[in-house]
């Protein structure tokens, strides 16, 4: 039987893109047989408190679908400040490591963003001469520059100088978008027999069509409003402010704008809310993955939105797929890869990121025309089923 070792700083009970993703692909890994053990930390993403019936730990174990889950003793913080975030990533990388040198294991995965989990990897790999795979989620650190968090300082060039290194040395990497490959290969001179692409998907068991939720319409007083929501991390490369700004023009007192997260601007964007002195708002703390359906159900346009930014050019947000299992269409503020897809199926409008006028005329157009996406909804899931994903990721590390 072969030992996977997957090292991840997110894993479920968490509920964000990256816990998702890990834990359907192992999740199938170990269907399929293969004993996959995951070291990961005590559940605390976004608000950086631990989860109710967790402790931080040095070393905790159980057992989910299959997954052996180790969880390790990290530095705990909010997802804001970025030295604490340092601090934190850090500790994961020192305490992965420590732990999985007593796990046996025939390759080693290890995923970004931040690459000090792939670093653990790269240890792991030396120190037990096993082959290590690098997953990129994310072109960190070009996304804290793309996000404002730092400019060009010496620190940034150590971590890009770090990424290099990481690329150059994992036996295989998996991407997450076409772009990312495409970046790997021309700047930083990756060969692209190494590269698979293995874009993000959907558990089209958990995510599909069904009749909005009446007595959550009821709880939040929202039966007779058309539902524009915001569902996902309240982060700095979100520019969730500018959409409380647009909410402030528009005039359609039907339409009410719903957003469902935590994340490092929440407390700013409810400063602002409340300033703008907005009513057609509603803002919730993030719920349970089962409880997300729920959520998603009552919404009538999906909205996904970054700030704009080249770098996210070549992201493809994982929420896309999970509101298009449900039949949402998707107003769509991101450009690039993203933009193309929402496109080539037909699934919604875009607009082009923090432009207010591009903003209201694709909501407008798509509040009046929401019947008009259903095409492609099906057709999406299909391409993107977590399912054949996983198998794909697995055929290509293994072999």
């Amino acid at each position: 039987m072969t030992k996977l070792l997957f090292i991840t700083d997110n894993f479920p009970p968490e509920v964000n893109a990256p816990a998702t993703r890990t834990y359907e692909h192992c999740k199938e890994w170990a269907k399929e047989g293969i004993e996959v053990t995951v070291i990961t930390c005590t559940p605390n993403f976004p608000k950086g408190k631990v989860f109710d019936g967790y402790k931080n730990k040095l070393y905790q174990k159980e057992i989910v679908d299959g997954i052996k889950v180790i969880r390790v003793w990290t530095y705990i913080s909010a997802n804001k400040g970025f030295v604490k975030r340092i601090l934190d990533y850090i500790s994961f990388m020192i305490s992965s490591f420590i732990v999985g040198i007593f796990v046996k294991t025939d390759i080693i995965v290890a995923t970004s963003p931040q690459f000090f989990t792939a670093i653990s990897g790269r240890w792991l790999s030396f120190w037990k001469r096993k082959k290590w795979i690098m997953e990129v989620r994310d072109l960190w650190p070009e996304s804290i520059k793309a996000v404002g968090a730092m400019g060009a300082n010496p620190a940034i060039r150590f971590f890009e100088f770090l990424e290099k290194r990481m690329y150059k040395t994992a036996h295989k990497i998996v991407v997450v978008t076409d772009s990312f490959r495409e970046v790997l290969i021309e700047k930083h001179n990756i060969n692209d027999s190494k590269i698979e692409v293995v874009k993000n998907g959907v558990n089209s068991y958990l995510f599909k069509p069904i009749e909005k939720n009446t007595d959550l319409l009821k709880k939040l007083k929202l039966e007779d409003k058309i539902i524009i929501g915001y569902i996902g991390t309240h982060g700095m490369a979100h520019a969730l402010d500018f959409i409380l700004k647009c909410a402030k023009k528009v005039q359609n007192k039907q339409i009410h704008f719903l957003f469902l997260g935590d994340g490092a601007k929440k407390e700013e964007l409810l400063t602002l809310k409340n300033s703008l002195q907005l009513d057609n708002v509603t803002m919730l703390p993030s719920v349970e993955k089962k409880e997300v359906v729920n959520y998603i159900s009552i919404l009538d346009v999906a909205l996904v939105n970054l700030k704009k930014s080249d770098t996210f050019k070549h992201v493809i947000p994982s929420k896309i797929f999970e509101l298009c299992a449900m039949h949402k269409p998707i107003l769509l503020g991101v450009e690039g890869e993203a933009k193309k897809l929402i496109e080539d199926y037909k699934v919604g409008e875009t607009f082009e990121p923090e432009n207010e006028i591009e903003f209201l005329t694709g909501m407008n157009r798509i509040v009046n025309e929401k019947s008009s996406y259903n095409k492609g909804f099906n057709s999406i899931v299909k391409d993107f089923d977590r399912v054949t994903l996983a198998n794909k990721m697995t055929y290509f590390i293994l072999r």
